[in-house]
């Protein structure tokens, strides 16, 4: 049907605001009486009131040129819609010049198909496809606006009438709904702009470099579009749906671009590239890009995984039952569940399978692609004709909503005030009965979507839909990463998209993106339910940027989800070892042995086969690098145990000086063997003595080693190429000992050595003759001494028989009587003087406060000095020393259950009051306790219960004993 668009319109609707429609008629009607069209007016004004009631927006512009509204009531609609488009192509000039023009022909084809559309003149097709044509138009006049300005510069050195378009080389794609003709009423338009570096520079003066001037091009083109005026605007443009937009300029060099989609390109970017459409500027050059392209949008052939990640784009979005949660309210009707989004998904995602072996299937438009799906026996011809039915509803609703303001937005009003001008506009005056409709259309949609694929692995989160498709951030994935805990979701969802881009390298491969699709919902979840989101994604981002390759673990992850999850809680919960993975990847190869989650007690034979491979290495820094690799792998291991209660105090005391002793095993003899190799073979044998936590075997994560060397030889020895004497032979032992076991190599370090509990401390030589030992012992030692001696354990020696000697002497200095010492009166003066200068930092100075680990040890080793003296038994355990004392040995249990969750999770000293709930309840349930509060009383009253029978036992002198 034909002829002028007032007598065919229709109302669309109720009037919702009499008055509001009576202002803009009272507006219009001077206008007409003045010009003459009052019979126009009057003719037309039923159809025209309910459209200028409900939206401040169309009643704006047809108050501000009701020339305009008359030009448009009185033309034929397809023959203005063309003179609309000749006008906008007809344009001359620099920016300036066509500005305003093409403000004032955009605000009149908004004014003519929201009529015709309204009115019940022009369907969907029409509708979008007159916007499209006009962003068609509008982009191409922006173009040569810019190319005048250009020649007029004397950068641009092609003819205005080049065939090859305004600039020669450079074109633009129109992408998404532009690209397929779908524009949506207040839309922006997404412009993908590309040139080819040759025809370019042929085209542009001596001097004026390709890139920079292809960049301000498209800097000003944008502006010109973009850019509000007193007039309005014209579309707000998009450059982003090109490779890699964060990294690379706003035009992108066509054999980068060609190169990029073909190594590292998503199956989203195929999916967009199914609407692409040369639209603007040198037309040969972007038909030549397309085709290049058609390889990568429609593979021929797929394999398992690429068509699981190509599913992936539906399987983001998380399906509720049906009509869960769904209301018309504040729906988004494009990106919300049940809206266009999914419809569209439903589509490009068969497409993507289907469509390299059948190019039927390849319709840009979405309600073409249903159909053609349907006849081609994918999709059943009811679900099919549901979708495109849904799917115009859907699309004639967010047609009415961005006419109210003329707003890119998608979303239902809230209010219902708001929501009836939508009703209205859509031909429905109860409010109630709208938004019935609105939620069927929902559920039926999101019905059909949940079916696709059903049965498939879920790729969202039980906390909602993880969409990381496309170039902006989706508003329901980041509200769900909100849900999930993060405090900056748009942080969390740039990382992830980059990772999928493939800037990193677990996932430049291919076959490592597509992993990354399945794992990255996994792993958010499994962030979340840490209830410490933000450190445990930060830290996993550093551990997961820095492998080299991703998909082994990735592949790991996804087959052991528990696992994941274990590791995932180690991040949220402990920086040291979220460090340790962070700087050294490779530790987590121990969680691919299999003796990563056996009992810490359990001889897995690692220690032996530690020390062959040391003993067969050949060269001292290789040796060292090769105890460090172990070590570093097995302070995981045991510190993921401890973390996830697997391990207990004691095991993990035993472990961690089992890997102690096992690193100074195997570097004994590699220290020996280098002394020898500087000066000669030495006549003797030496010995390494563990002291403190590490001869007592309850060494924590934080733990130093502190040792002492011993060494036995003739006095006239000499080495064998130096002629060094004894004395200077094992100080170089030792100071290669202490360079094995503390230097920092690139595979890190191994422990703090601490050798001054040798005699004579730091001023006495750094290896002890044996002889020597036991007369420091027999005449100079104080108390304190020999209480450091209760926990002396002897590691290595170059021979067993000397190992026995040295263990023997030993024994025999605790044992020797001093009558004359005041043991009880010199252990508790020790103990003020250490209260006084080195007072408790606090609560959770588990070491220093009173009633702390450092009291039950001083208590420990006074009854051991006090045994060893009897001839009763002596052990280096804290606990056995303390058999007789419950109350102190029950406080240092629950403080050391403590000191080997905090000392493995943290390197400096936490307050754990302010670490995140799950750390907190994992301190109480190492401790015995079923909550953080319950630990914080009982560990005061078992403190104050050691305390006392400290006093009690290590009364200060003068108390008596």
């Amino acid at each position: 049907m034909t002829g002028p668009l007032g007598p065919r319109l229709k109302p669309c609707g109720p009037v919702r605001d009499v008055e509001a429609a009576a202002r803009v008629l009272e507006r219009l009607s001077e206008a007409a009486a003045a010009d003459g069209w009052t019979g126009v007016l009057d003719s037309t004004w039923p159809a025209l009131a309910p459209v200028f009631a409900a939206s401040p927006y169309l009643s704006g512009l047809a108050r501000r040129w009701p020339d305009r509204l008359r030009t448009i009531l009185e033309a034929d609609p397809s023959d203005r819609l063309a003179a609309i488009l000749a006008d906008t192509a007809a344009l001359e000039g620099p920016s300036e010049v066509v500005k305003a023009p093409l403000r004032w022909l955009k605000a009149e084809l908004h004014l003519l198909t929201a009529l015709a559309d309204l009115g019940g003149v022009w369907d969907l097709d029409r509708v979008t496809g007159a916007v499209s044509r006009f962003a068609d138009a509008a982009a191409q006049a922006a173009l040569a606006a810019v190319a005048y300005e250009q020649r007029g510069t004397g950068k641009l050195l092609a003819a205005a009438d080049d065939p090859r378009g305004p600039v020669p080389g450079l074109f633009g794609l129109a992408m998404g709904k532009h690209g397929a003709f779908e524009l949506n009423y207040s839309s922006d338009i997404d412009l993908s702009l590309f040139y080819e570096p040759e025809t370019l520079e042929a085209v542009l003066a001596p001097g004026v470099e390709a890139q920079r001037f292809v960049n301000r091009a498209a800097q000003v083109l944008a502006g010109l579009l973009s850019e509000r005026t007193a007039d309005g605007y014209v579309f707000r443009v998009d450059l982003r749906l090109r490779p890699d937009p964060s990294s690379t300029p706003p035009v992108v060099a066509a054999p980068m671009a060609l190169a990029y989609y073909e190594s590292v390109g998503q199956n989203w970017e195929r999916a967009a590239f199914i609407k692409a459409r040369a639209v603007l500027g040198d037309a040969p050059a972007a038909a030549a890009f397309l085709q290049a392209l058609t390889p990568f949008v429609w593979r021929r052939s797929l394999d398992f995984p690429a068509i699981l990640d190509i599913q992936s784009i539906k399987r983001q979005i998380h399906v509720h039952k049906t009509g869960d949660g769904l209301e018309a309210a504040g729906a988004n009707l494009k990106l919300g569940r049940g809206g266009i989004r999914e419809i569209e998904f439903f589509a490009q995602t068969q497409q993507l399978i289907l469509g390299g072996r059948d190019a039927a299937l390849r319709a840009p438009r979405t309600a073409d692609a249903l159909k053609a799906l349907s006849e081609a026996g994918h999709i059943r011809p009811v679900v099919a004709t549901e979708l495109t039915r849904s799917y115009v509803d859907l699309r004639g609703l967010e047609h009415r909503v961005q006419m109210l303001e003329d707003e890119q937005t998608h979303t239902l009003p809230q209010d219902d005030r708001g929501r009836a001008a939508v009703a209205a506009l859509a031909g429905e005056a109860d409010l109630a009965r709208f938004d019935a409709r609105v939620e069927r259309i929902l559920q039926g949609v999101n019905r059909r979507y949940g079916e696709l694929f059903e049965g498939e692995e879920d790729l969202s989160s039980p906390y909602g839909s993880l969409v990381f498709t496309g170039v902006e951030n989706d508003p329901e994935t980041l509200e769900t990463l909100g849900r999930m805990g993060f405090s900056e979701p748009v942080m969390v969802a740039d990382t992830i998209r980059s990772w999928h881009h493939g800037r990193i390298p677990a996932t430049r491969s291919a076959r490592g993106r597509e992993l990354f699709t399945r794992l990255a919902p996994q792993l958010l979840t499994a962030v979340a339910r840490t209830g410490a989101a933000d450190a445990a994604f930060r830290r996993f981002a550093v551990f997961f940027s820095g492998l080299s390759a991703g998909v082994q673990v990735q592949a790991l992850f996804l087959a052991q989800p528990q696992l994941f999850e274990m590791v995932l809680g180690v991040l949220a919960f402990a920086p040291r070892l979220a460090r340790t993975l962070g700087r050294y990847p490779a530790a987590l190869d121990s969680i691919l042995d299999a003796r990563f989650l056996r009992d810490l007690d359990t001889d897995t034979g690692l220690m032996e086969q530690l020390i062959a491979e040391v003993a067969s290495a050949g060269d001292f820094e290789v040796a060292m690098n090769v105890v460090r690799r172990v070590h570093r792998e097995q302070m995981f291991r045991i510190g993921v145990q401890i973390l996830t209660g697997r391990a207990g105090a004691a095991a993990a005391g035993r472990a961690y000086t089992a890997l102690a002793d096992g690193a100074m095993r195997a570097l004994g003899p590699a220290a020996l063997a280098e002394a020898e190799r500087m000066g000669g073979t030495m006549g003797g044998a030496v010995a390494i003595v563990a002291m403190g936590k590490a001869g007592s075997r309850e060494m924590t994560a934080a733990s130093d080693l502190d040792l002492i060397t011993v060494y036995e030889a003739a006095p006239e020895a000499v080495s064998g190429d130096r002629g060094w004497s004894p004395e200077v032979f094992y100080s170089r032992f030792t100071q290669r000992l202490i360079a094995a076991l503390s230097s920092h190599t690139a595979e890190g370090g191994l422990y703090e050595v601490d050798l001054r509990l040798r005699p004579g401390g730091s001023k006495g030589p750094v290896a002890v003759r044996l002889g020597t030992l036991a007369d420091y012992y027999a005449s100079d030692a104080d108390t304190w001494e020999f209480m450091t001696l209760t926990r002396a354990r002897v590691v290595w020696a170059s021979e067993p028989a000397f190992r026995d000697r040295v263990a023997t002497a030993i024994e025999a200095v605790l044992r020797r009587p001093r009558p004359e010492a005041d043991v009880a009166g010199d252990v508790r003066r020790m103990r003020d003087r250490m209260d006084q200068g080195r007072p408790s930092r606090g609560e959770w100075d588990l070491k220093l406060v009173r009633g702390g680990q450092v009291d039950a040890e001083f208590v420990a080793q006074f009854r051991q000095l006090t045994r060893a003296a009897t001839g009763g038994d002596l052990t280096v355990s804290t606990l056995e020393a303390l058999a007789g004392d419950p109350q102190v040995a029950e406080a240092w249990r629950m403080q050391q259950r403590l000191a080997q969750v905090i000392g493995c999770a943290f390197e400096d000293r936490p307050d754990p009051e302010t670490e995140p709930e799950g750390f907190r309840q994992r301190l109480a349930e190492a401790a015995g306790e079923p909550d953080f509060p319950t630990l914080k009383r009982r560990l005061t009253e078992v403190r104050e219960s050691a305390r006392a029978a400290f006093e009690t036992i290590l009364p200060p002198p003068g108390d008596g004993i």
